[in-house]
């Protein structure tokens, strides 16, 4: 299952260690499958705010993006980009092929309706 690593820049400012950590990073994903799908190109802002840059590159899974963000290479240019912006980082696995969020739905509305029963001491049908 794909895995994701996206990370939302807070005012990014160019400084040449941000320009050395964007010509050394694609070396540090190449051992983990890793590649960029979203740099930092604009972006429409539908709800809510996000300031700043968005930025997604995509593992072949969780596994390998976590052993990429936790890699000596990756951690040795990691400072470059840190010290001049701020932002947050997360990965994220994706959804299985043929997911159906119907089904999700049902699956919620089965907990909710189980713990409303549970709450009132009663057995759900």
């Amino acid at each position: 299952m794909t895995a994701y690593a996206i990370a939302n820049l807070h005012n990014p400012h160019f400084h040449p260690e941000v320009a050395e950590y964007i010509e050394r990073i694609q070396t540090t994903l190449d051992p983990f499958g890793g590649r960029f799908l979203v740099h930092g190109t604009a972006h429409e802002v539908r709800e809510g705010s996000w300031p700043g840059a968005v930025v997604v590159i995509g593992f072949p899974g969780i596994e390998a993006a976590r052993d990429w963000y936790e890699s000596p290479a990756y951690d040795d240019i990691r400072p470059l980009r840190s010290r001049h912006i701020d932002g947050d980082v997360i990965l994220v696995d994706g959804v299985p092929a043929g997911y159906e969020p119907a089904a999700t739905a049902a699956h919620l509305r089965a907990a909710a309706t189980d713990a409303e029963a549970s709450s009132r001491g009663t057995v759900p049908e």
